[in-house]
Order: structure tokens, then C-alpha cells, then sequence
């Protein structure tokens, strides 16, 4: 069930719902293949049902304008107001130097890599809505161990902002796919990440699911909501097992959680 973000008695322009306030989102529904844009930038076209999505980044400013065009010329638009989230300092200790301040040439090597098949990922923009029917947590059980947007503070030095939900759970815990999607990139031990998949949820939504000791689907598969796709592990920079669940939507990070509702 989507939470509405209003208690207005009048729905919102385009039937939006979602959590307005950073790091989360929004959807709607309006003509089937209309343009739309999000704060001055076209993002795609809305699905064969008419939805499309909006993602709130982390840092997003106090108001977001969505504007819609339909096939017949006709604009119309909204403004939503943004709250702004609470993020806390997490301290790490433990870890490998080199996952956190890597020198060594292969090392750099193999980061650069990693991060070109991430970046090519990361352009996929699959045409379907899957993120309509809400997300499902990927873990049925599990403790929180590390929440979306904290300041991290790695064996003593302040890296950037930890854009990840994580998930404690015992090494071989299945992971579901949270809704259905479009696996677009499915590898077995990346250096920071360990065993990574990709999903597209429609419209350039991707959730991530690294650490994985074991990776179930590959590059090209539809996974339904539910369908195991991998294994909780500890590979890449972690400290023990865990899922670390992440969201993005262009260049824009959200919090994984504030889908599920």
C-alpha cells in the first residue's frame, strides 16, 4: 500500500503519492507516453498505464516542480514541498586501509573498472513501471545496521555520505527482488561492493543490492516481486554480513526504505 504524502481531502495533481522529503519520492499517473520533466529536466516518458516516478535526492532543495505534457500538446504541473531528512555521523573501524584509501595500482585499476560497468548500468532506462506496486524488503529478517544519508567516518577518515540501507543478517540469507524489474548488471565480487546486482524498476529507477556471497540472476533477466536473486555475504569493504540496499533515479540517491509502505 503507497502512503499518501498529504492529508489533503482533495487528491493531488496526477494522483501523487510517495514520501516528499529527501532521499525519498514520488509517483503518478497521467496520459500514457507523455513527456514529462522534473525541476526544469526532461527525465522520459510516462509508462503504457501512464506512471511515471520521481526520485528525491539526498541534499534535494525545499520544492520540486514536475511538469507533464501529453500527447496532444496540453502541459500541466505541480510543486511539492520537500522535508528535509536527519542525518547522523557513523563511525566505521576495522576495515581494510586499502578499501578506504587504496594506492595500490591493481587495486585502482580494478576500481576503475568496477565503476565503468556500474556507470554503463546505471544509463539503462527500461520502459516498464514496476515500482508502481510499492517495494517489499529484500530481507525478511534483519537488523538495521547502517541507515541512508549518515556522514561516514571510515578507520578515521570522513568519506562521503553513506547512501545505502543496510541489513544485518546471517551469510547465506536469501534476497528478494523488492518489486519486478530489469536486471541490468549482475556481478559475482566487485572490489567495494562484492557481489552487486542492478535491477531497473521502470524509468531509470535501480536499486542495488551489494556484499552478496552469491549472485542468483544475470545481466537481462526479469525478476518478479519476491523472486530470490542472491545471497547475503560479506564481500567488498564490510565488516560482516550484511545487505547494503540502495536507490537511484539518474543522478539522484534515495532511501530504499522509504519505498516499502
Amino acid at each position: 500500500m503507497l502512503v499518501p504524502a498529504t492529508a489533503s481531502a482533495q487528491p493531488l495533481p496526477f494522483n501523487l503519492k510517495g514520501r516528499f522529503v529527501q532521499g525519498g519520492y514520488a509517483m503518478g499517473q497521467t496520459t500514457p507516453g507523455a513527456q514529462f520533466w522534473v525541476d526544469g529536466v526532461q527525465r522520459g516518458v510516462t509508462s503504457d498505464k501512464g506512471w511515471f516516478y520521481v526520485g528525491l535526492d539526498r541534499d534535494a532543495p525545499a520544492a520540486c516542480l514536475i511538469e507533464v505534457q501529453n500527447t496532444t500538446g496540453g502541459r500541466d504541473s505541480t510543486r511539492i514541498t520537500v522535508k528535509p531528512g536527519t542525518y547522523d555521523i557513523q563511525k566505521v573501524n576495522g576495515l581494510p586501509q586499502q578499501t578506504v584509501t587504496p594506492t595500490d595500482p591493481a587495486i585502482l585499476a580494478r576500481i576503475k573498472r568496477d565503476s565503468d560497468l556500474k556507470n554503463l548500468a546505471f544509463t539503462s532506462h527500461d520502459f516498464g513501471d514496476g515500482f508502481r506496486t510499492g517495494f517489499i524488503y529484500p530481507l525478511r529478517d534483519f537488523r538495521v545496521s547502517g541507515r541512508f544519508g549518515n556522514q561516514r567516518v571510515l578507520n578515521g577518515t570522513p568519506t562521503a555520505p553513506h547512501y545505502g540501507f543496510d541489513m544485518a543478517a546471517p551469510a547465506g540469507t536469501h534476497i528478494r527482488a523488492p518489486a519486478q524489474g530489469l536486471v541490468v548488471l549482475a556481478e559475482p565480487d566487485l572490489f567495494y561492493d562484492g557481489g552487486l546486482t542492478l535491477i531497473d524498476h521502470g524509468q531509470g529507477l535501480i536499486s542495488m543490492y551489494l556484499h552478496q556471497s552469491k549472485v542468483l540472476v544475470k545481466k537481462g533477466d526479469r525478476v518478479t516481486q519476491a523472486q530470490i536473486i542472491g545471497h547475503v555475504g560479506a564481500k567488498g569493504r564490510a565488516t560482516g554480513p550484511h545487505l547494503c540496499w540502495r536507490l537511484k533515479w539518474g543522478d539522484r540517491r534515495m532511501d530504499p526504505s522509504l519505498m516499502v509502505g
